[in-house]
This record gives structure tokens, C-alpha cells and sequence, in this order.
């Protein structure tokens, strides 16, 4: 059969964020730990190397076929996510592994140690904490990201980003409360860029920094011309991700943009999932509190899917719950989800809390969100994202009216 073997090429999941937060000196002082851990998973025939950063190789030699490899990969990752204590901290890591076999997928260490990464890169994008063999099609798909990333450096300075928007509607009265903010691409050769294409590559690289900073900037804009206007727009809401939440000045880019629009802190709602506001719990609560000082609202979008903890939300400055659109499009027919709804909506009531149900398509969800006390609903019952203007439009004629 010939010799086999395995290469694993691991790579931590937001490093960044804990030399960034804690210092250098912390970090390398975490890679140390999970060099130990590494060190515990493998056999004294195997081979543990730092490659550099926050990246590491394995080779595991004398390799079976890929149930070993996938058998030692698994019991790194769960080695990996129990804590470390470090200075007196408390740290959760997790990594993502790519795996090469040896000869399968390379007959030399630049090639498999290549494959192993373009196969960490996919567990990346998988949602890390997990691991991926390499395949053929991996190359096609690392092509593509690279174009798209290509792509997202122009974009911006070509003008090729534009705002939809989608609104929210009050299930007592009928009546827009506001509308959230959704980018939209305009490629000039690919045309409409789904934002699943986009967004996870954005966030990969760092770009949805600027994207983002625009995204605000621009929904700010039109949430004031709308109230100069005289449309009861409410409060627009904007989505942020966990790399915009842990820069140092994003609390002052919020603030600079609000000045620089004229649109009051009350007319914009940031919207954050369960896991990035968990993501950092200390640094968060202290960053949601100094924004909702000056009125921002502050919105906890796909409700359900993460933490789920009432004691964990009543930390936080929220005003807002959105229940995950996966459990309020089954309502009809999934007795769980229509549970799990119910539940949400019950803890956002007792919390004071606005709650709003995502995904919203038939007129049996909104009976059944109305008679559980649900706040307000979106979805494309009442409009598909659209353009500025034809909200506009929305807003003076207003959405499906609702039932009695």
C-alpha cells in the first residue's frame, strides 16, 4: 500500500482580536497553551510545528486513511475549546483545520502543506471550529474568493454599492416603524452580487470596515432626508459585525456620522447577532451603553439561533429582539418553532423589549405573532427590500393593511 500520511494546517479563529484586546505578551502566552494542548492530541510518531502567527502544521504519520486523520482533528478541536487560564483570564479558543493526504493530494511538503491550507480557508468559511479535507473543487472556489476580494477593492471607489431597504411594520396598527439597511452590489459584469457571495469574503479580509463605515454614513443620509421630507420614517436600523464592534473608535465613527448627517441618535438601531455581542462580553456592554446614551437603539438580530439566556441579555442595553426568521417561517406547520417563537416573544415582554419576527410571508404567521403579543413584524408580506425611492413611496402609501 505505501507509505501514507496526513498534514493538518490549523489556524486560530480571531487571534487578532485577543492581541489586540489583551497585548501581544497575552497572546503569546495563549499560542504557548495550545501548543500544549496540540502537543496532548497527537502520537509520538506525529510532528507539531508552529508555521508562523497563529498558524500550525501537524504531520501525522503512519497514517491509516482519513478516518485517523479525521479522529485526531476532532479531538482538537475539542481540546482546543476548553479554557485557558491565562493572567487570571478566562479564554475560549476554537481554531479551524484544513487536511491534506499524502499522496492523494500532493507529493511533496510545499504541495500538501498548500492543499491542507486552501482546506483551512473552507473551514473558515464553514463557521470555523471545524475541520475540512481537501478537494479538487477547493481550487475553483479559492479562485473565485480571490476575484470577489479583487472586486470588493474597486467597488467602493466605483460607486457600485447601493442600499436597499426593508421595512418594519407594527402589528397593532399597521403602520412602518422604520426599515432596515441591506447593501447591494451592482458588479458591472457580474450584475446583482448575491450579498452571501460578498459579505463573508468582506469580512475575511478587513474590507467590511470601509464597506461598513459607508453603509452607516449612507443610511444615516437618507434616514434624515426622509424626516425632512416629513416621513415617519422611525428608526433605521444597520447591521454590524464583530469586526466593526471591536475597533477602538468605532463608539466616535458612530458619533462623527450622527454629527455629520444631522440625524439624531433616536433614528438609528444597530443591529448585532447573540453571538457577536457575546463575543466579548465586557468591551461590549461598555460600548452598547455609551451609544444608547446618546439614543442609539441597539438590536439583537436572529434571535434564538445563539445564547438564548435570559440572564445574559438583561446585561446588555437592548431594545430590541429579532426572532430568526427560521423559526417564524415553519409557525404553520413545526409545533417546535412555533415554541421556540412563542418564547422569545414571552422573554422579549417581560424584558421590556421590542420584538420583532423576521421573515414574515403569510397572513396565518401574522395572526399567529399577533395573538402571542409579538411587537412588529418584516418581511416580504409587507415588501421585499427595494430602493430608496420606491420606499419613499412605501412610506406614504403604506404596507398591506392588516386585519382587524
Amino acid at each position: 500500500m505505501g507509505v501514507r500520511f496526513a498534514v493538518l494546517f490549523l489556524d486560530l479563529d480571531r487571534f487578532k482580536s485577543v492581541n489586540d484586546s489583551l497585548g501581544h505578551a497575552f497572546g503569546d502566552k495563549l499560542l504557548q497553551s495550545v501548543s500544549q494542548r496540540l502537543l496532548t492530541c497527537v502520537r509520538a510518531s506525529d510532528t507539531v510545528s508552529r508555521q508562523g502567527g497563529d498558524e500550525f502544521v501537524l504531520l501525522l504519520a503512519e497514517q491509516k486513511g482519513a478516518g485517523e486523520a479525521a479522529s485526531i482533528a476532532a479531538k482538537i478541536l475539542a481540546a482546543l475549546t476548553l479554557p485557558h487560564w491565562i493572567d487570571g483570564h478566562e479564554l475560549i479558543t476554537t481554531t479551524s483545520i484544513g487536511i491534506s493526504l499524502y499522496p492523494e493530494d500532493g507529493d511533496n511538503p510545499e504541495a500538501l502543506i498548500k492543499s491542507a491550507d486552501t482546506a483551512m480557508y473552507h473551514a473558515k468559511e464553514k463557521g470555523r471550529n471545524n475541520y475540512q479535507f481537501y478537494k479538487d473543487e477547493m481550487n475553483l472556489h479559492l479562485v473565485e474568493r480571490q476575484q470577489v476580494e479583487a472586486s470588493l477593492r474597486r467597488a467602493l471607489d466605483h460607486e457600485e454599492f447601493t442600499l436597499h431597504y426593508q421595512a418594519k411594520v407594527n402589528l397593532d396598527t399597521g403602520m412602518i416603524t422604520g426599515a432596515e439597511a441591506l447593501l447591494r452590489w451592482r458588479h458591472p459584469e457580474w450584475g446583482m452580487v448575491a450579498p452571501a457571495r460578498f459579505i463573508p469574503v468582506a469580512e475575511a479580509t478587513g474590507l467590511i470596515l470601509p464597506i461598513g463605515r459607508w453603509v452607516l454614513g449612507e443610511a444615516c443620509k437618507q434616514a434624515k432626508r426622509w424626516l425632512d421630507l416629513g416621513l415617519p420614517i422611525g428608526a433605521i436600523a444597520v447591521n454590524i459585525s464583530a469586526i466593526q464592534l471591536r475597533q477602538e473608535d468605532f463608539v466616535s465613527r458612530v458619533k462623527a456620522i450622527l454629527h455629520q448627517t444631522g440625524l439624531p441618535g433616536r433614528h438609528l438601531q444597530l443591529e448585532i447577532t447573540e453571538s457577536v455581542l457575546m463575543a466579548d462580553a465586557a468591551h461590549n456592554g461598555t460600548v452598547l451603553q455609551q451609544l444608547k446614551d446618546i439614543g442609539v437603539q441597539w438590536a439583537v438580530d436572529d434571535f434564538g439561533t445563539g445564547y438564548s439566556s435570559l440572564s445574559y441579555l438583561s446585561q446588555f442595553p437592548i431594545d430590541v429582539l429579532k426572532i430568526d426568521h427560521s423559526f417564524v417561517s415553519s409557525i404553520e406547520t413545526g409545533p417546535h418553532d412555533g415554541i421556540i417563537a412563542s418564547a422569545v416573544i414571552g422573554m422579549g415582554n417581560n424584558l421590556d423589549l421590542c420584538v420583532v419576527a423576521e421573515g414574515v410571508e403569510t397572513w396565518a404567521q401574522v395572526e399567529f405573532l399577533r395573538q402571542r403579543h409579538c411587537d412588529e413584524a418584516q418581511g416580504f408580506l409587507f415588501s421585499h427590500p427595494i430602493p430608496s425611492d420606491a420606499f419613499a413611496k412605501l412610506l406614504v402609501a403604506g404596507p398591506p393593511r392588516l386585519a382587524a
